[in-house]
């Protein structure tokens, strides 16, 4: 059974999230989200300033730090990406915004990306 932790869409975090299950986003956190060994999803609408680190990521919303992903990022049409991402895999739909650096990396090796200033 797979878990997941969710922050609603009227729900703003200040601070470090962290967590060992999937984590759903769609409120507001302002802060690094830390989920080793499970996928963290940003929906539409919802908006994270902050850095991600995850085994995988899915932004349909928007976020504004580093993404670094252990397996994969994906960016769905409508995210808005605002800082480096770093995944052996990433993936980049149509109408998707991307505004920094991005770098595929070795699976076994993801590098740890400067923090978001």
């Amino acid at each position: 059974m797979n878990q997941r932790a969710g922050v609603g869409s009227s729900v703003v975090i200040k601070g470090e999230l962290s967590a060992q299950e999937d984590v759903v986003i769609a409120g507001r956190v302002e802060g690094s989200i830390n989920v080793n060994g499970h996928l963290v999803l940003v929906e539409a609408g919802a908006h994270v300033v902050g850095d991600i680190t995850a085994t995988g990521i899915v932004v349909a919303g928007a976020v504004h730090g580093s993404l670094l992903a252990e397996e994969r990022i994906q960016a769905q049409p409508g995210a808005d990406l605002q800082g480096d991402i770093s995944a052996p895999r990433i993936a980049i739909a149509d109408g998707a915004i991307v505004n920094g650096r991005i770098e595929t990396v070795a699976a076994s090796s993801p590098r740890k990306l400067k923090a978001a200033s």
